[in-house]
């Protein structure tokens, strides 16, 4: 039976932000803003989801982050993975794609024999693209970025296809691998109804009072979480003091809308735009 583990992320929705989203730091203010599960790590657990349904295969979930958090690891169990895990320390906060790249990595090694990850292409509040190359780096994995399409799945090897620059190209590799997918790759599924009444009240150690814990613990409802302890890192390389990446300078953009100016859609309309856009944007000497 192959093992996988998918990436994921609760971000901030970037579609709805408001306030001061940035510290002073130049870390990002995730106290104040609404928060989504990634939209391309929900195409990663589809691809995973999809293994499974086709090979039996085991689906653990790992998110990094703080506490709340934990939900989209239970929408992951509500859409069928077998197993999640959050990894929460006050230590990783302010952590660059290196420093959660090396915990990330610790936590995989400590599940052991995994024979494929999954994680989108990049998370939409840094966009940085990096974090799962880097833990495939770390891992020592075989890795293919810019996943489009699933083809094939083999004992030993996975056949993709990976978009890119100027061509869809169709890659088998061996296993163990690492995968990055796009938002293109698949349509995530909505979750199962016989999911969500099993896990519906599952939540962190924290969210049971001392009566119903031994209940919790019987029926699985509590999500299991790890910190830097428990993972036996090197503190050195976490958080913001592990981070090599340091914002020198933070500058809030507002967008505001100009005058309108109509052109007919003529000769003449087409002239007076062109002499209006040299005027405001092209210098002539």
């Amino acid at each position: 039976m192959q093992k996988i583990v998918v990436l994921a992320k609760q971000v901030p929705d970037t579609a709805n932000i408001s306030g001061e989203a940035m510290k002073e730091d130049g870390t990002v203010n995730r106290a104040i803003l609404p928060t989504i599960f990634n939209p391309e790590d929900l195409n990663a657990l589809e691809m995973a989801l999809a293994i499974k349904d086709k090979t039996d295969a085991h689906v653990t979930v790992i998110t990094m982050g703080p506490p709340k958090a934990a939900e989209i690891l239970k929408t992951s169990l509500y859409m069928g993975a077998d197993e999640v895990l959050l990894i929460s320390d006050r230590k990783f906060a302010g952590a660059d794609t290196l420093a959660t790249s090396y915990v990330l990595t610790e936590a995989i090694k400590q599940l052991g024999d995994i024979d494929i990850v999954l994680a989108g292409r990049q998370a939409i509040d840094g966009d940085t693209a990096q974090v799962g190359p880097q833990v495939a780096e770390k891992l020592d994995f075989n890795q293919i970025t810019y996943v489009s399409k699933l083809l094939e799945v083999g004992g030993d090897y996975l056949v993709v296809e990976r978009d890119g620059e100027l061509q869809t190209e169709t890659i088998k590799t061996k296993i163990p691998v690492l995968l990055t997918v796009t938002g293109e790759t698949n349509e995530p599924r909505f979750p199962n109804c016989r999911n969500m009444l099993q896990h519906f009240r599952a939540g962190t150690l924290d969210k049971f009072s001392d009566e119903n814990i031994e209940l919790a613990k019987r029926n699985n409802w509590i999500i299991p979480t790890k910190g830097a302890q428990d993972l036996e890192l090197d503190l050195t390389r976490c958080g913001l003091g592990g981070s090599p990446t340091k914002v020198s300078k933070i500058k809030n953009i507002t967008l505001a809308g100009g005058n309108m100016q109509m052109y007919n859609a003529d000769n003449p309309g087409i002239k007076e735009l062109v002499n209006d856009i040299v005027k405001e944007y092209i210098e002539v000497e």
